[in-house]
């Protein structure tokens, strides 16, 4: 199957997965997940009509983005991997989301580097649902404090939640934990589900689901 067939068929789930939880067409987004994948392997989605785009590692997204970018303007790229605070600068310079705030020294640095470059980027807080000690976010019990504090100290704007629930259990509990966390800070946008579950996601009211191998093939 051509990445555009797979691209239309994912789509296609989505909008299923729209119709059966009575939610509006449309009202969740793909974010095509390209990490590990070059320029040339990018283009095609682009050509296909997607513009959104979910990143892993600043690094490698330097090497690719600034001139897909340029290429076609109206690109919306997502960080939806650890952020070290020295890579601050460079993530607020290239991206325009990031999903994964989640420690108070990160904050900071973001908020400092929009402030310092005058760019305002989207935030997502990154919520560890499982409470997985190898991986990142803030724990749920934690997390309306923090989002608090993102925006009465630092003035940030936090616009939703991000999770990845532990791999080896049902992901439904923790997407319904995650939107249960998201009314209590009272924030709209809800980032979850990949690959193997965003259908499941879209049902729990995800705002977007985060698709990388469903569409580009395996890494």
């Amino acid at each position: 199957m051509e990445l555009q067939e797979r691209l239309n068929d994912v789509r296609a789930r989505i909008s299923a997965a729209e119709r059966q939880s009575q939610r509006p067409a449309g009202s969740v987004q793909l974010v095509a997940v390209s990490k590990t994948f070059d320029a040339e392997a990018i283009r095609p989605a682009i050509a296909a009509g997607q513009r959104i785009f979910g990143e892993n590692r600043v690094q490698e997204s330097q090497g690719k983005w600034p001139e897909l970018k340029t290429e076609t303007p109206g690109i919306e790229l997502h960080l939806i991997g650890p952020l070290q605070s020295n890579k601050a600068a460079d993530a607020v310079a290239l991206f325009d989301v990031i999903e994964t705030v989640d420690r108070e020294k990160i904050a900071r640095a973001i908020a400092g580097e929009m402030k310092r470059q005058g760019k305002t980027v989207r935030l997502y807080v990154q919520v560890n649902s499982g409470l997985e000690p190898q991986k990142a976010g803030i724990a749920p019990a934690d997390t309306p404090a923090f989002v608090d504090f993102c925006r009465n100290e630092l003035g940030l704007s936090i616009e939703g939640l991000m999770c990845i629930p532990p791999a080896e259990e049902n992901p439904g509990p923790h997407f319904a934990l995650l939107a249960k966390i998201a009314g209590k800070c009272g924030v709209e946008k809800l980032s979850m589900g990949m690959s193997g579950d965003y259908e499941t996601a879209v049902a729990f009211g995800a705002t977007s689901v985060r698709v990388g191998s469903a569409i580009f093939g395996a890494r």
